[in-house]
């Protein structure tokens, strides 16, 4: 799937049609119904295209499902106020604990991210090819770009986590199981889930950036050439000729 398409679908499914459902269909169905109905399509749509289509198992596809899935449970959290401000916050703090716990241990989790990144765009078809590309993306210079890169996505996830809880304090205001509670919630769902959509992939862009720059400075440049004209193959290569 494109990236463009994957960031519609994640727009469409996470903000737009929740946003529908909590502000047409609480009449119809039940205010509780509804509000459980609009949680779990976004919920049910990443489990789907982690499990059914991508269909990708690693540590990355792990924490993805994992958050979804404490985001289904916390959805029969019955709760107005501060105490769904709090619940609906608490997935991005899961997040900051993840990334930030990850980094403060030694063991950033970007690391997953770019060697995903990067094997997928080398794609190494021989264990010798492999075993260059882990000595690579385990040098201390790349090393520390997991951990930067990991304390940007950290912090995005504090700043999503505090306006998100400020704006469900302001705007969430009505007692639960009401029609206004669920027309609340969309209108700071269709705040948020886009916002926070966009930032977090602004973050990871950063944070994949720090990786490029770290594994470039290490590699060779080729006369006349920006190193993103040489073939990569090429410039690892030369690199552990030179390393040797």
């Amino acid at each position: 799937m494109k990236g463009s398409t994957k960031l519609i679908l994640d727009i469409v499914i996470g903000a737009v049609i929740p946003a529908l459902v909590l502000s047409y269909l609480s009449k119809p169905l039940g205010n509780i119904p509804a509000y459980v109905l609009a949680a779990f399509i976004p919920v049910t749509y990443v489990l789907l295209d982690t499990f059914v289509i991508s269909r990708r198992f690693n540590a990355i596809t792990t924490y993805i499902a994992l958050t979804s899935v404490i985001s289904g449970v916390l959805v029969f959290w019955f709760v107005d106020g501060v105490k769904y401000a709090i619940k609906d916050t608490l997935p991005l703090v899961a997040a900051v604990l993840v990334f930030l716990g990850s980094t403060l241990i030694g063991k950033p989790f970007m690391r997953f991210f770019g060697e995903q990144v990067f094997n997928q765009m080398l794609t190494p078809d021989t264990p010798e090819k492999t075993a260059l590309v882990t000595r690579l993306l385990s040098l201390p210079g790349v090393i520390k770009s997991y951990a930067l890169g990991s304390l940007v996505v950290a912090g995005q996830n504090v700043l999503a986590g505090v306006a998100n809880f400020l704006l469900n304090i302001n705007i969430v205001t009505a007692a639960f199981n009401t029609e206004q509670f669920n027309v609340q919630i969309a209108q700071v769902n269709a705040i948020t889930r886009i916002a926070f959509t966009l930032t977090g992939m602004i973050a990871m862009a950063v944070a994949i950036w720090l990786i490029y720059r770290a594994i470039f400075a290490v590699l060779p440049k080729e006369e006349g050439k920006s190193q993103f004209e040489s073939d990569l193959w090429e410039l690892i290569n030369q690199w552990d000729r030179t390393a040797k």
